[in-house]
């Protein structure tokens, strides 16, 4: 449907849009070739650069809310993350949101400073570097929790994501889509609202989180400290642990290494209760919180992978990755997943 849309004419109408007085020498599409979203390295004819990240998934209210409340974030974060997250351009005060439509798309750009990248993280870590990394998530967390009220109030619950799967599959688009499938969707979907309501998760801190922190996406110092974080892709307001199963996929022997392969089996590493204890350290968890792990595995598979797969990655991945959720990541899920063995190991 969008071969033959002419993307980098819209970044182009964007930016002159956002200021006409400095001339464009060069968009580069620099997006990751797995994902529906376009990301364009902009150089202006004084060599200077800026990313434009193009989405047409969505709602644009939601896209203008994710991204106003991140560049929030970014602005509010105090010492050491106050310039850990990318910062989106901003006329006349407020966040620039740039939107194309037309009878075939209806799109937005964002405007945003490249980030200073330092180090990438090992490909396998270190017991030392599994501890400074759960240290770090940790501080972070503590740095969000700190900003939180200063943030705009709406965003998505969990239980809206589910609610709209549920009315997906009543569809004959999502009949079609999800065919011999349906029934076990929904009783996903089920144990996911009724085990939430049990462990009281309605009434948990939301926070910001980013949910995938892949290899790929942050940099670290020397020291293995947090440098910077960027992309803007998979960004909630929800529960803290929901940024622990990637973060678990960093620190497994073979997590990260599985390209798009999303097993729950890394959140029962001893390596990642290496990093849980760590974070735990710093950034005391609940025995609450633990408990609804398992839930916000479930609900990634659910919202990401399942309802919105098709959107986040290319057909030949998505296809392959609702194949396993139903053949491997839901019947697997509550036989792999030992919530005791992490209750146990932080004396919870």
């Amino acid at each position: 449907m969008y071969q033959n849309i002419d993307f980098i004419k819209i970044i182009e109408d964007a930016w002159y849009e956002y200021d006409s007085s400095r001339k464009i020498k060069t968009i580069e599409d620099i997006s990751a070739k797995v994902s529906t979203n376009h990301v364009y390295r902009v150089r202006f004819e004084d060599e200077d650069i800026i990313i434009a990240k193009l989405s047409y998934f969505g709602r644009f209210d939601h896209f203008v809310e994710d991204h106003t409340i991140i560049n929030a974030l970014a602005n509010n974060l105090h010492a050491p993350f106050e310039n850990f997250l990318a910062k989106s351009l901003t006329k006349y005060g407020q966040l620039y949101v740039y939107r194309h439509k037309d009878s075939l798309l209806d799109a937005w750009v964002v405007f945003y400073n490249p980030i200073q990248i330092d180090q990438k993280p090992e490909r396998k870590q270190s017991d030392s570097q599994i501890i400074t990394l759960g240290e770090e998530l940790a501080k972070f967390h503590k740095a969000c929790n700190k900003v939180k009220n200063t943030l705009p109030p709406t965003f998505k619950q969990t239980e809206n994501d589910i609610d709209h799967l549920l009315e997906i599959l009543e569809t004959d688009h999502g009949k079609f889509e999800h065919r011999g499938h349906v029934d076990s969707i929904k009783k996903q979907c089920a144990l996911f609202l009724e085990n939430c309501d049990k462990i009281g998760v309605s009434e948990m801190p939301s926070i910001p989180v980013f949910v995938d922190w892949n290899i790929g996406n942050f940099s670290i110092n020397k020291d293995y400290r947090f440098f910077s974080r960027w992309d803007y892709d998979w960004f909630r307001m929800s529960t803290r642990v929901m940024d622990f199963y990637f973060f678990s996929r960093v620190c497994s022997t073979i997590g990260d290494r599985t390209i798009f392969s999303y097993l729950v089996d890394p959140l029962m590493e001893d390596r990642f209760i290496t990093f849980l204890k760590a974070y735990h350290k710093v950034y005391p968890l609940t025995a609450q919180e633990i408990k609804i792990l398992k839930e916000t595995y479930r609900f990634f598979i659910l919202n990401y992978v399942i309802k919105d797969g098709r959107y986040f990655f290319h057909e030949l991945y998505a296809s392959r990755l609702q194949f396993e959720a139903h053949e491997t990541y839901f019947p697997t899920l509550d036989k792999s997943f030992n919530e005791e063995k992490l209750l146990k190991a932080l004396d919870l």
